[in-house]
């Protein structure tokens, strides 16, 4: 599990929840995840508009730690030749709609004392489930109603 965070120069700043097998490190200088369907778009417009993101990521169990990656990222639909390039390195998952594809400019840790001990017991399958449900034409639909404008009122790229 971590966290993302993003904002454009005025407005709400959003930071949601990322989870599943959806991460992977390219190098020390690069990360790239898969997002998936949400009730909004709000990452992939603020990166649109305002360049800017930051992941973090906390230790539940173990020594206490919190990493921060600061960047910039990109943002790759299906439709983008980059997607084609780099899906193949995610397991299919209804409801992949973007890759968000970060270079990182700096790294912090700090302790992490703060965060609670917690037990993983499982991936919840929700998301996994209604997405599957769904179909394309579906997911397609609930995009173009759910997913077009941030909840500032900023429309999305046509990516």
């Amino acid at each position: 599990m971590f966290f993302v965070a993003t904002a454009m120069q005025d407005g709400t700043i959003n930071l949601s929840p990322k989870g599943l097998d959806s991460l992977r490190v390219m190098d020390p200088n690069r990360v790239l995840w898969l997002n998936l369907t949400g009730s909004g778009n709000e990452t992939a417009i603020h990166l649109s508009h305002h360049n800017r993101i930051t992941l973090m990521f906390c230790a539940f169990e173990g020594d206490p730690m919190i990493l921060r990656l600061y960047g910039k990222a990109k943002v790759y639909g299906p439709k983008n030749a980059n997607w084609e390039e780099h899906i193949g390195l995610f397991p299919k998952i209804a409801g992949s709609r973007q890759l968000v594809d970060m270079e990182i400019e700096k790294v912090q840790t700090s302790c992490g004392m703060g965060v609670p001990f917690m037990d993983y017991k499982s991936d919840r399958q929700g998301l996994l489930d209604w997405a599957e449900q769904q179909g394309d034409e579906g997911l397609e639909r609930y995009w173009r109603k759910k997913n077009t404008t941030s909840i500032d009122g900023v429309k999305a790229n046509e990516d």
